[in-house]
């Protein structure tokens, strides 16, 4: 028996957590006759919360006795923010993911660990501690056993999904007794084309696959085109001398930025982003501590960027650390940004986390800003329903209002989106990666994803001939 369950990103976009479990004996229906892996433990975000393994609750609200590993597609949040809570509730096995990943994963949880379970500093480091002398690290494209024995047996290989640094589809070789399968999970898959990241290629062989579907009902801009808005928006949004707040995922996103940033800079660098002020003199604020750490972990991991963002470097530019770039870290110096950039006239733009407006210093600068119409917001990544960013996308543009903290706040900056940035694949792209696998998949399993756009993705591939298409509810 191959049997898939979920535990996770099946009602939406977060909490990522599917398993595969093998039948080791005679019962294979039986916890103790069977072997299993997680793919990801992510957490619950906004509306989302309401599931069962709330992000306020320590518990794991599944068997794992059996679990021998947990395999980790990649290091965002709602994809590996439940780490903690598993280890908690008693997960003993390794922790394998790509070697980029392996070296990213322990900070990200050291600032969930912070927000979401104890300030005690102590007890942070023995769970960090724990967590990397679990962490194995697989190159791309490398078997790696997971076990191997006589009735039954696991691999893994890790494909780059060109979705953040160190972010794969997992491929797992799954043997149970007489039965033989290749299952995929494809983890979050990026867009082609993307700064900085090589793109995903479609996998030799998937028996089954689980595929996310975040975008799985529109497709994005191109590279160009939305480069290009991207300097209009901020082109308009700078003329009346207000700050472009950009709420920012502190892994993927903030550095696609920069990297674009920085080239518009460099092109246009004497011609003019505002009244009196040139491409050249514009400065770029990255106001979140955790973005400038994985920003500087980016930059040491040059070895996983892609051959356009190496030739910049050949050429001597420096494409996530330029001249106009100025990165806040103390709490004082933020709240100083805040209050001269509220009160001033000065053009900037600002990075600020978290990427959905649901807690970090981006709500202060939203506090301050949103209610001046030189201000304009601009939202580079999917907003979860239940988020203030969701709300902000929706109202804004209608004049409406946002609660952050408990306190309403009037909308009456201009908000922008340009989708082009989220770091997922458009509906081209995943129908892409499925027609590039030689032999359909007997299964294909819909995830991640609003219910809208599961079902019209899973329209969009059974009109394809694809015979067997599922949303699976658990």
């Amino acid at each position: 028996m191959i049997k898939l369950s979920h535990h996770g990103a099946t009602s939406g976009v977060t909490g990522s957590c599917h398993e595969l479990t093998l039948g080791l004996g005679s019962d294979p229906t039986s916890e103790s006759s069977s072997a299993g892996i997680l793919i990801d433990c992510g957490l619950f975000q906004g509306a989302e919360k309401g599931d069962s393994a709330d992000a306020s609750n320590l518990s794991v609200d599944f068997p794992i006795a059996h679990i021998r590993a947990l395999v980790v597609t990649h290091v965002h949040i709602d994809h590996v923010g439940r780490i903690p809570y598993l280890l908690a509730a008693g997960f003993e096995g390794p922790i394998i993911c790509s070697e980029p990943s392996a070296i990213m994963l322990p900070e990200i949880l050291e600032d969930a660990l912070k927000i979401g379970f104890t300030r005690d500093k102590a007890l942070i480091e023995r769970v960090l501690g724990l967590i990397r002398s679990r962490l194995v690290p697989v190159p791309y494209g490398q078997w790696h056993e997971v076990f191997a024995e006589p009735s039954c047996s696991l691999f893994v290989r890790f494909q780059r999904a060109g979705h953040i640094l160190g972010s794969a589809y997992v491929e797992c070789d799954a043997v149970s007794g007489d039965e033989r399968e290749r299952v995929v999970f494809s983890g979050d898959l990026g867009a082609p084309h993307a700064p900085l990241l090589q793109e995903p290629a479609s996998p030799e062989r998937a028996d089954r696959l689980v595929i996310e579907s975040t975008y799985g009902d529109k497709d994005h801009e191109s590279r160009e085109t939305r480069r290009y808005r991207l300097k209009a928006i901020l082109e308009r949004a700078l003329a009346d001398g207000g700050t472009v707040l950009i709420p920012a995922f502190s892994i993927g996103r903030t550095q696609e930025l920069l990297y674009e940033m920085e080239g518009l800079i460099h092109e246009f660098r004497n011609e003019s982003v505002a009244d009196g002020l040139a491409w050249d003199d514009l400065e770029i604020v990255v106001d979140s501590p955790l973005a400038a750490e994985f920003t500087g972990i980016y930059r040491k991991l040059k070895p996983f960027w892609n051959a356009e963002a190496n030739d910049l470097v050949q050429q001597g530019r420096h494409p996530l650390s330029f001249e106009q770039l100025t990165v806040i870290d103390s709490h004082a110096d933020h709240l100083n940004a805040v209050e001269y950039l509220a009160s001033s006239n000065r053009p900037c733009v600002v990075l600020a986390g978290s990427g959905m407006c649901a807690g970090g210093r981006v709500v202060n600068y939203l506090k301050a800003m949103l209610g001046e119409a030189r201000n304009d917001v601009l939202f580079v990544g999917y907003q979860a329903a239940g988020t203030p960013g969701r709300d902000i996308l929706t109202y804004g543009p209608r004049g409406g209002w946002v609660d952050l903290d408990g306190e309403r706040f009037d909308i009456r900056a201009s908000v922008h989106q340009v989708g082009g940035y989220s770091a997922h694949a458009g509906q081209s792209d995943l129908i892409r990666f499925i027609e590039g696998i030689p032999k359909k998949p007997a299964e294909i399993r819909i995830v991640h994803g609003d219910e809208s756009a599961k079902l019209e993705f899973k329209q969009r591939l059974i009109e394809m001939n694809h015979s067997r298409v599922l949303i699976p509810d658990k």
